[in-house]
């Protein structure tokens, strides 16, 4: 079964325009190297839940939004040797300067996960 990273982001509502631009060419990066798949959403109806929720989970600001992305393998190890590549190319090491980021990854949350039931 098919492989999935997973991530949730928050991304200041100013700065949407500059991270669809740097997940365009991460994106371009992934798929150039075997990503089957790769997914950038932003939140449209997310509300902040009395315990748990996207925007809790991200300690959102009430200048930001809620990116939630994807990035599909064929199998872990599929991910594994996709991954080893992308975080050895310079263009990717360009655009990851924290400095410059549009949003800030301390509160990035992320994951692999094995996928359990595909319809």
């Amino acid at each position: 079964m098919q492989y999935v990273d997973g991530f949730i982001v928050p991304v200041p509502k100013k700065n949407i325009a500059a991270y669809k631009a740097l997940a365009r060419k991460a994106g371009k990066i992934w798929k150039e190297y075997g990503a089957l798949d790769y997914h950038e959403c932003i939140a449209e109806d997310v509300k902040v839940g009395k315990l748990t929720s996207f925007p809790r989970s991200v300690k959102l600001k009430p200048n930001e939004t809620v990116v939630f992305s994807w990035i599909i393998y064929k199998t872990r190890a599929h991910r594994d040797q996709v991954n080893a590549k992308v975080m050895k190319d310079p263009r990717l090491a360009s655009m990851m300067d924290t400095k410059s980021l549009p949003f800030d990854g301390k509160r990035m949350i992320y994951g692999g996960f094995e996928t359990l039931l595909k319809l």
